[in-house]
């Protein structure tokens, strides 16, 4: 939750600014200003304070307390003009936080965290829980010092600056990646380095009805620390499915921070175990609850099944297994949008950012080069090697690398994400990023042309047959839909889109409204609405969208229309 706090009518009217666009993530506290703030920083993970810098500084720092548990808190001057990251910039997130409010209350964030600043990712942003001398570090990648850098576990990793490398002279600053303790004494890092921690430990775990929570999870912190292994690794407990609302097994999963995955008994009675038991085939229907569950998506068995041991004498009422799971690689299918930066999402733009390997059109790449991190590694390639550029992404993921695939509009839309979806198989993780799609970009350009059925139909004949083209755009004619398409005319391909156009025609009359739109979003962006008669298909090229009306489409101050159902058509005419 984000607290709001304000004490003038300025600051009161950005304030519920915010509290309007973010009604499920904020709460305003009323009240004297300090009592406001002491009560939001012990209640809020998250603090939003439209107050003068210097009255904020003075009324939060006898609240801090640590860096890893303070909320993060920003502050917002009374013209709305700055969005300044003031406490928290990475633990607490109030440096994403500062790029949030500036975006929706049009204010400019200021973070002066030296990582930030300059690029770099901070050590404590990489999505995994990170343990030593990161001050220490740190300074050492801004400083341009040789770091060290040792995986001990595959994982995918942000870009990372030049300085970082396989060693450091005479064992200077190093960033390892591990989930083993790296002193079995102390489990603490050394002073120079940092340890980051993969979440790459499945434990499995079985046990009776009624089981103590704090039995299950002494069990699992005890055979990790046998193991040498790192309970901020742990990335899950896994259990059959009828063991899912066991108090004990939920209750160590809330304190460990984890999920609880569930297996049905069939699933689990098909993984080959080493330690099978008839106890748990007569009580659940398998012969392994702990190993099984741990092993479900394969791994390395690090600690086979072991059982709870109880002071009372009384029977162990629970068992556990650890696996480690491979590495996995990261592939990010990111559409970038029609072209106008403010037509990126934000959740590209952390894509870019959160990517080592970039794999893209030479001229998309372009667009977004200023966004990537330093050490971002670029593999761009031509029009045309769409192929080529799926396959290159999936190996470079298969790798254990963060790759980002990126493509224009929708990376879903004749772009990039089928062929890489088609290479890619299930051992890679990967996520999609939606982008405005050029029949989106031209319709809002347009007006208002795909308010009903649309469909959208690429003309290039290049990967599918024109008699598969030509079936299509029948169809979409005799079903009086609404057709934008893509790709409609090139130098060599000159004849298809009279050919559809002919064939719309059919169907519909000569005045019926076509919207033109080259560019969409560019600079050098253009825009008209015609009819189907009195398109000139000789002025369409390959960087434009033409999008053709339905009987009920209409022109309408300029404007492209379609009504949102037919029973409004009498009302357009």
């Amino acid at each position: 939750m984000i607290g709001l706090v304000s004490a003038t009518s300025a600051g009161t009217a950005a304030r519920d600014r915010l509290a309007a666009a973010w009604p499920d993530r904020t709460r305003v506290y009323e009240g004297p200003v300090a009592d406001a703030v002491r009560r939001a920083f012990g209640e809020c993970g998250q603090l939003v304070c439209f107050l003068a810098t210097g009255a904020v500084v003075r009324l939060v720092a006898p609240l801090l307390s640590d860096k890893a548990s303070d909320p993060g808190v920003v502050c917002v001057d009374e013209g709305g003009r700055f969005a300044v990251s003031l406490v928290g910039g990475h633990g607490g997130g109030a440096n994403e936080l500062a790029r949030a409010v500036g975006r929706l209350l049009g204010a400019e964030p200021v973070v002066t965290t030296a990582t930030d600043a300059v690029g770099v990712p901070g050590l404590d942003t990489l999505g995994m829980p990170v343990e030593g001398d990161v001050a220490g570090v740190s300074r050492a990648l801004l400083d341009g010092a040789p770091v060290a850098l040792e995986l001990e576990s595959v994982w995918p990793l942000p870009a990372l600056p030049a300085n970082v490398g396989s060693a450091a002279p005479g064992g200077g600053p190093t960033i390892r990646v591990t989930d083993r303790l790296v002193d079995r004494v102390t489990g603490a890092a050394g002073a120079g380095e940092v340890v980051l921690r993969p979440p790459t430990l499945v434990v499995g775990v079985g046990a009776s009805k009624g089981v103590p929570v704090d039995e299950v999870l002494g069990l699992v912190e005890g055979a990790l620390a046998d193991a040498g292994l790192s309970v901020a690794s742990v990335a899950a407990l896994a259990t059959v499915d009828v063991k899912a609302g066991e108090p004990g097994i939920v209750g160590a999963a809330e304190r460990l921070g984890v999920p609880v995955l569930t297996y049905s008994a069939d699933e689990l009675a098909g993984v080959d175990v080493p330690n099978p038991s008839d106890a748990p085939l007569v009580a659940v229907g398998t012969p392994s609850v702990a190993e099984a569950a741990a092993l479900v998506g394969g791994g390395e068995l690090l600690v086979p099944k072991r059982k709870s041991e109880r002071t009372d004498g009384a029977p162990a009422m629970a068992t556990c297994a650890v696996v480690r799971r491979p590495g996995r690689g990261r592939l990010a299918v990111v559409g970038l949008g029609p072209g106008a930066r403010d037509l990126l999402t934000p959740r590209a733009e952390a894509e870019l950012r959160r990517a080592s390997v970039l794999v893209g059109l030479d001229q998309y790449v372009d667009q977004i080069r200023d966004l990537l991190r330093p050490g971002t590694r670029i593999l761009e390639s031509g029009l045309g090697a769409e192929e080529e550029r799926a396959r290159t992404a999936v190996a470079e993921a298969r790798k254990g690398k963060a790759v980002a695939l990126i493509g224009s509009g929708d990376a879903g839309v004749y772009a990039m994400a089928s062929p890489a979806l088609a290479e890619a198989s299930d051992d890679i993780d990967v996520t999609g990023v939606p982008g405005v799609t050029a029949a989106l970009a031209a319709g809002a350009i347009l007006g208002a042309p795909l308010g009903h059925d649309h469909v959208s139909i690429s003309l290039s004949d290049l990967h599918t047959p024109w008699e598969v083209i030509e079936r299509r755009v029948r169809a979409a004619a005799e079903a009086d839909i609404v057709v934008t398409f893509y790709n409609p005319r090139s130098r060599g391909r000159d004849w298809q889109l009279p050919k559809a156009l002919a064939v719309l025609g059919a169907h519909r009359e000569p005045t019926t409204p076509v919207g033109v739109v080259r560019n969409a979003s560019r600079p050098d962006e253009s825009s008209r609405v015609t009819t189907l008669a009195g398109l000139d298909p000789a002025t369409v090229d390959m960087m434009t969208v033409v999008t053709v009306g339905n009987t009920a489409t209409r022109n309408i101050a300029g404007r492209m229309v379609t009504p949102r159902g037919y029973r409004w058509q009498e009302a357009t005419r």
